[in-house]
């Protein structure tokens, strides 16, 4: 017997508009009618404007800050479900929270676990999302995850540079498994920059593990925030002699003076996907698309194919 194949139909949060049109536009349809509308005092009140009965919705929204957009995409799906969806995507681009995956010290909230059990219990079937800061959140669902490599698009850029002496960098020993996962698409040596913080946000000391004289580095991260320990590491990178150094970073979350940090800093380039829309322009940061990766995923999602396919870097 043949499969069915229900009706797609993608919608799009607030946050992630542009992204969400590029995906539609990739995928070969329009994002469909969805109203977030706002009371007085900022209550938000969501209205699908047409029939998803018996469809499959995948619900487009990044939970990046303010927690508006979280609580944005859970009353989403809660209307999904209850206008009778087939079945529910939520595609998370970008996954808020997902710092916060451990008690790293007493009495602190696993943030990360909590935004699982509110999307489960708003009547989710199905996550997808791109590089977790953490591979064990997927852990924390009990219903299909689809967690993407986002390797797949940054890895071509790099070698379209064709950098003479690459070595990969981590700005620090958490990103280790991260840096020798990309730097074997290119048979590249790791060096690692062992950080000490005084606390979030703060770097207290910094030094480079590994030989970068003469070599062009590019860093390796999953979140920039403030920018301030990729601006640190470049700085002390150069300073051990390399020739040049870029960041590869999935997620521009860039708060605070992240921006002036990265025009000051010795980056030559910061490269970021639109997972998160960008606050302004840099002519350091260059920005790759994820939207044909996720329309693919949508795509074999809804035909019972494989997403292992996708994780294939030319």
């Amino acid at each position: 017997m043949p499969l069915q194949f229900n009706p797609v139909k993608l919608f799009s949060g607030s946050a992630t508009k542009a992204l969400s049109i590029k995906i539609a536009e990739s995928y070969g349809r329009e994002l469909g009618d969805v109203i977030v509308s706002r009371f007085s005092d900022g209550e938000i009140q969501p209205h699908f404007n047409e029939s998803i009965r018996g469809s499959d919705v995948f619900l487009i929204q990044s939970t990046n800050q303010p927690f508006d957009n979280l609580i944005e995409l859970l009353m989403l799906i809660d209307a999904a479900r209850r206008a009778s969806a087939h079945y529910v995507t939520a595609v998370i681009p970008y996954f808020g929270l997902a710092r916060q995956d451990r008690k790293d010290k007493p009495r602190v909230a696993i943030g990360s676990k909590l935004v699982a059990n509110l999307l489960v219990a708003a009547g989710i079937n199905r996550i997808m999302t791109m590089d977790l800061h953490a591979a064990q959140i997927q852990g924390f669902f009990d219903i299909p995850v689809d967690h993407l490599d986002a390797s797949v698009i940054f890895v071509p850029y790099i070698k379209s540079l064709n950098l003479g002496n690459l070595t990969i960098a981590s700005p620090d020993m958490g990103g280790s498994y991260r840096a020798r996962t990309f730097a074997k698409y290119f048979n590249a040596e790791v060096v690692i920059c062992d950080k000490r913080r005084k606390r979030a946000n703060e770097i207290e000391s910094m030094s480079v593990i590994g030989d970068v004289t003469g070599q062009d580095i590019v860093l390796i991260d999953d979140i920039i925030d403030t920018a301030g320990t990729l601006a640190k590491a470049a700085a002390l990178i150069m300073e051990k002699g390399a020739r040049s150094v870029r960041a590869v970073c999935t997620h521009p979350v860039l708060s605070g003076k992240a921006y002036e940090t990265i025009e000051n800093s010795v980056l030559t380039e910061l490269i970021v996907t639109d997972t998160i829309e960008l606050k302004q322009q840099s002519s350091k940061i260059r920005v790759l698309s994820t939207a044909t990766l996720f329309a693919k995923a949508i795509a074999n999602v809804n035909e019972h194919g494989s997403i292992s396919d996708l994780f294939r870097v030319d």
